[in-house]
């Protein structure tokens, strides 16, 4: 699957005519609440086959995950949602951690096809910016490396769609969950692996985040192979949604249609 695009905007409406059962519930997330009284509330930013030299996962590399690992309440602590079978391999989301994975991280952000959607080719710098930006932020948001059978091979990000600067363009509901991802090799892209891993990762979320009922992506609607994948992978389409930097696709994958799409 070619790289998705990443980045809710800020300022414009949800296209008029998106599903009636998307009610807009006007009560602020307790969550939100809290963190208007912190002093630098973080805002989401947009931001793994290749495994370095010698292959396969670096010792430790399942250790230490960082500040993500502790603290993370508001997504119930991707870390230690543990590996999933998915029918292209073993699955896991491995927090990320600078010093270890800037190099594969800048490199895949450097691909003409990634960079096309996520806006950060340039030097280590800029990946590093955008991934501290994520790391360090008050737990809304995550930044994880997609490991398969042992391989570093994506990158994801996972957030409270409802915290987010995307809640302004949709009507958003407590505890939804927002998910974007890269396919970091040429060679698994365009196979349905991405398709695969976005299914077993919506399942992720809706198993381990029990208050979480819809889990959601902003896909830009030009990027049509990124759009299949999602519908492929279970979520519908709920809207066409006005962000600041694109026409994007608003994609919804509803516990109540899981086991119907």
């Amino acid at each position: 699957m070619p790289p998705t695009d990443t980045d809710a905007g800020s300022n414009s409406a949800p296209r008029a005519g998106s599903s009636t059962e998307d009610t807009l519930d006007l009560r602020l997330p307790d969550e939100l609440v809290a963190l208007f009284g912190e002093d630098d509330p973080g805002s989401r930013a947009r931001p793994g086959q290749d495994a370095g030299p010698g292959g396969g996962l670096a010792p430790g590399f399942l250790a230490g995950t960082g500040p993500q690992q502790a603290g993370n309440d508001l997504l119930d602590t991707p870390a230690d949602w543990g590996p999933v079978a998915t029918p292209v391999g073993v699955f896991r989301l491995v927090p990320v951690r600078v010093e270890r994975d800037l190099p594969i991280i800048a490199r895949w952000m450097n691909d003409p096809a990634v960079a096309a959607f996520w806006d950060l080719a340039g030097t280590d710098d800029v990946t590093a910016a955008h991934l501290r930006g994520r790391i360090d932020g008050d737990g809304r948001s995550a930044a994880c490396l997609g490991v398969l059978d042992g391989v570093p091979m994506s990158y994801w990000e996972i957030y409270r769609a409802d915290l987010d600067p995307l809640a302004r363009h949709y009507p958003a509901r407590p505890h939804d969950t927002g998910i974007q991802l890269l396919v970091g090799s040429v060679a698994d892209r365009g196979r349905g692996i991405g398709t695969a891993l976005l299914r077993a990762v919506a399942d992720l979320v809706l198993d381990r985040r029990p208050s979480c009922a819809r889990v959601v992506a902003e896909p830009a609607l030009r990027n049509t192979p990124s759009v299949a994948a999602f519908l492929g992978a279970g979520f519908r389409f709920a809207a066409e949604v006005d962000l600041p930097d694109k026409r994007a696709g608003l994609m919804v994958r509803d516990r109540a249609l899981r086991q119907q799409l």
